[in-house]
């Protein structure tokens, strides 16, 4: 009957659930196809960014400082962590759908777009020439990032596995444990790696850039095709100002940074960071 098919509709729509006689077996909706991620079809139009720069690293790595020094460049503009791929797109009707893929879009290639907008307008009123975004999740989308920019350039960050973890529990020592911290930290140092094994780019280590920044910019400088700026070594007291400094925070004198933490010796390596701790080169 008409009425019975309406109240089915209604089901599905608000819970998902239909009914059927006696005997049948409830069905529930097909979960929706998660659109292609795919490269700009046309990059000249689509993508208004160039050659943007992404610092893959794990948390409590020296992200922070490292984007200080970048920012303090006059070609580099560094903001604060951007979180861009959480921004979504979705077609509020199926007629929305059906006019965005005449025109060749699906659901990622809109998010693309407003990815690409919100990083160029930050760049644009900025007044330089590439953005650098050093949020530490964007290592779990290292593919999608690559896809969405095909010119894009990855410095990966390192630090001690087990100075990681250590940090990462001090930062918040009422809600993790050591040893939660250390598997918590390790994904992120997992996906680093995922990364560091599929793209090209530049490996830089926080010990090195705490100890010898001069040598680590001048690295990364090289790397982007730009001319060495003696200012990125005393980037200003502002940054002692940020969020989020880390282990570092209390060493800036006038931006001049001090090295950090010794390192841990092979016994204080939590078991679970030692496989890493050897395929990054800190345990023999």
């Amino acid at each position: 009957m008409n009425w019975q098919r309406k109240v089915n509709k209604a089901l599905v729509r608000f819970t998902g659930f239909q009914i059927e006689r006696a005997g049948g077996q409830a069905r529930q909706p097909s979960a929706p196809t998660a659109p292609e991620v795919r490269p700009p079809a046309d990059p000249k139009t689509d993508r208004l960014l160039e050659a943007p720069v992404f610092i893959l690293s794990p948390v409590r790595s020296g992200s922070t400082l490292l984007r200080a020094m970048l920012n303090a460049h006059s070609a580099l503009h560094a903001p604060h962590e951007l979180h861009v791929r959480r921004l979504q797109v979705r077609h509020g009707t199926s007629l929305a759908a059906k006019a965005m893929a005449a025109l060749g879009h699906n659901e990622a290639d809109l998010e693309h777009l407003l990815w690409d907008r919100v990083l160029h307008r930050e760049l644009v009123r900025s007044g330089k020439r590439y953005i650098v975004d050093k949020t530490p999740a964007n290592a779990f989308a290292y593919e999608r990032i690559a896809t969405c920019w095909p010119d894009a350039r990855f410095v990966f960050l390192l630090r001690h596995p087990a100075s990681i973890a250590a940090s990462w529990h001090e930062a918040s020592p009422d809600r993790r444990t050591p040893e939660e911290a250390a598997l918590d930290a390790l994904r992120y140092m997992k996906a680093v790696q995922r990364a560091r094994t599929s793209l090209p780019g530049l490996t830089v280590r926080y010990e090195d850039l705490s100890s010898d920044p001069g040598r680590v910019t001048r690295e990364i400088c090289e790397f982007l095709g730009l001319e060495w700026e003696e200012g990125m070594l005393s980037y200003g007291r502002q940054a002692v100002l940020e969020k989020g400094l880390g282990d570092w925070r209390d060493k800036i004198r006038t931006g001049t940074v001090q090295p950090g933490r010794a390192l841990p010796s092979p016994g204080e390596v939590p078991e679970a960071l030692k496989p890493m701790a050897r395929t990054w080169g800190y345990l023999a």
